[in-house]
């Protein structure tokens, strides 16, 4: 059986990973016929309050949140390499542009989360499939732009569009049902919520990218 890895980022849209997303690509993997990984972090983030959209000052534990999402089946993603697992997802959610990297403040000239950009690279280097969904791409925008330069989408915001590009990454406009595949450096992303106006609409995207994720492989 394939195992896919699944890199999440907390538990909420405004501080982790978007849990639609999340639970969409969960359930596109096992729907393929195919394992889910799941692992994160062992870092903090600061909490939002997901009802008034506000910061508390209080600080979580995005390996900790994110087994929430898991049920618990969850790894810290320093123990896992790319010869563990046959391709990697990183689902959306603000988790993913300040928890995984520092897209969200410092743009084109963030950094990424160093065991993130190590299995990033890893499974780069090693030829096997990388899919990001909603904001991750940002991820892999910071970790691979430079040295392999992957067309990303993460659909047809401009700002951001333009703050992929100057990480040398490549943005290609896309619809919300659609997704973008860079069969060259194998690379699958699709923009889910930065687009979707609802659950449906985000999932039809997602199942694609993750069906075209696992024919890579």
């Amino acid at each position: 059986m394939k195992k896919i890895g699944v890199v999440l980022s907390g538990c909420g849209v405004k501080d982790g990973s978007e849990i639609h997303e999340a639970v969409v690509t969960l359930l596109s993997i096992a729907r393929n016929g195919a394992k889910a990984v799941c692992m994160a972090p062992d870092v903090e983030l600061a909490e939002v309050n997901h009802l008034t959209g506000q910061e508390t000052g209080a600080k979580r534990n995005v390996l900790v949140e994110s087994a929430r999402i898991a049920r618990g089946d969850i790894s810290n993603i320093s123990a896992i390499s790319a010869k563990d697992i046959d391709a990697l997802v990183l689902p959306g959610g603000f988790g993913a542009a300040k928890n995984l990297c520092d897209f969200a403040v410092n743009g084109p000239n963030g950094k990424v989360v160093p065991e993130v950009q190590r299995l990033v690279r890893e499974m780069a280097q090693a030829s096997k499939p990388i899919c990001a969904i909603c904001i991750a791409p940002a991820v892999l925008a910071l970790a691979l732009g430079k040295e392999l330069a992957p067309e990303i989408t993460i659909g047809t915001d401009q700002g951001t569009a333009q703050a992929i590009n100057a990480t040398g990454s490549k943005h290609v406009e896309c619809a919300v049902s659609d997704f973008v595949i860079d069969k060259k450096h194998k690379v699958v992303t699709t923009p889910a919520y930065m687009l979707a106006e609802n659950i449906a609409e985000a999932a039809e995207g997602i199942e694609k990218a993750i069906k075209a994720t696992l024919d890579l492989i």
